[in-house]
């Protein structure tokens, strides 16, 4: 059995899919469909049933070979790459037979993967380990997850001897940008249950993750003329830059927190004297805890505007995503299957969470039970991937 995973990977990582989160199109950019365009083609070549959308959306299947009546599964990646790094002219290197030590990229020597930075590189002597060449983000979220499905496809259809039930594929555009499921058609799909593979170290499974919330917080303060302004002028910027600096620092931020705990994170701020605008992220593992945060976050307003009594605030919050453990507590055969699976090959499962989303998070609680499953990405969205 010839694997294809590899050379899959390698080109796909060269076709630059970053998504674009200022778009209100779908796909967000239009070159996320490039690699749209290449799968359909290889999915032709293999004979498998397809089809697509205008958001460059890709279901495939494989017809069942046994006479037994067991659930369609689907696997699922995204093709998009994140914005928060250059997705563009990505040059992939292998560093075969691997021995230790640190990886020094070609195109930036400044950037330099370590074991003690990347611990389970510690794991991987005589492996072969991909980068990117120092300039872009290598893309392995979730071009790694896109390839191993691919490569399965490949696999099935050339080894008809393999016994297996209905298998769906499912390949999305901006995941990255928290749209990964916007356009999906759940009758299209037509599975019972699936998993993404979206994640990093063999054996790596994970059945949560993050509950997610949006908050949008509005300051109108009072304008007047610099030179005239004492007693009279309310500084919206000065307002919404002391309420972001009331927030905790010991504790519920990212770059505070680790594992279950959750935080506030204001993403963005803009405005001018008049009024100003804060953009926040809320996250935590438990749901409940979400509206906790906004009300810190309101009272840390009120409290500062008591200085300010000619201003006002107004609050917009939105659900973004919800912890899929909320789903899969109903449905543990969903979890189970793939734990035998990956011990059936001799792989050892290792449990995580995610801090953050993923398509899974979003089918799940649309009714289609669905964890996420290792794909070996390490340090994405940055260089060092």
């Amino acid at each position: 059995m010839k694997y294809t995973v590899a050379d899959k990977f390698l080109t796909y990582v060269q076709i630059d899919t970053q998504a674009d989160p200022m778009s209100q199109s779908f796909p967000s950019s239009e070159k996320q469909k490039v690699l749209t365009h290449l799968l359909c083609e290889e999915l032709n070549a293999l004979n498998i049933q397809y089809t697509t959308n205008d958001a460059g959306y890709i279901y495939a299947s494989i017809p069942s070979n046994i006479e037994t009546n067991v659930p369609n599964i689907f696997f699922c990646a995204h093709l998009d790459t994140a914005p928060d790094c250059s997705g563009t002219g990505v040059r992939p290197l292998v560093h075969s037979n691997y021995q230790g030590q640190d990886i020094t990229l070609p195109d930036d020597p400044t950037i330099v993967i370590t074991p003690q930075q990347f611990p389970n590189l510690k794991d991987k002597i005589g492996h072969d380990i991909v980068t990117a060449s120092g300039l872009t983000l290598l893309g392995s979220d979730d071009k790694s997850g896109v390839a191993i499905i691919m490569d399965v496809l490949h696999q099935l259809t050339n080894h008809p001897e393999i016994p297996h039930g209905v298998v769906k594929a499912l390949f999305t555009t901006d995941e990255e940008i928290g749209k990964g499921v916007a356009k999906v058609d759940l009758g299209l799909l037509d599975a019972s249950f699936g998993y993404t593979l979206d994640s990093g170290d063999l054996g790596c499974f994970e059945d949560e993750n993050f509950s997610a919330n949006s908050l949008k917080l509005t300051i109108n303060g009072v304008s007047a003329h610099p030179g005239y302004a004492k007693g009279a002028m309310e500084n919206a910027i000065k307002i919404a830059s002391e309420i972001i600096a009331s927030l905790p620092k010991l504790s519920l931020s990212p770059e505070t927190t680790e594992k279950k705990e959750g935080f506030i994170h204001p993403t963005k701020i803009q405005g001018g004297l008049e009024s100003a605008v804060v953009d926040f992220i809320l996250r935590d593992f438990e749901t409940s805890k979400l509206d906790e945060y906004a009300e810190i976050i309101k009272q840390k307003t009120e409290d500062v505007l008591t200085a300010y009594p000619n201003s006002g605030y107004n609050i917009e919050v939105k659900v973004q995503y919800r912890n899929m453990k909320d789903v899969l507590n109903d449905h543990p055969y969903v979890s189970e299957l793939a734990l035998s699976a990956m011990k059936n090959v001799g792989v050892k499962p290792v449990y995580g969470s995610i801090r953050g989303g993923t398509d899974g998070a979003a089918l799940s609680h649309m009714g289609l039970p669905c964890p996420n499953l290792f794909a070996g990405e390490q340090a994405i969205h940055s260089k060092y991937e």
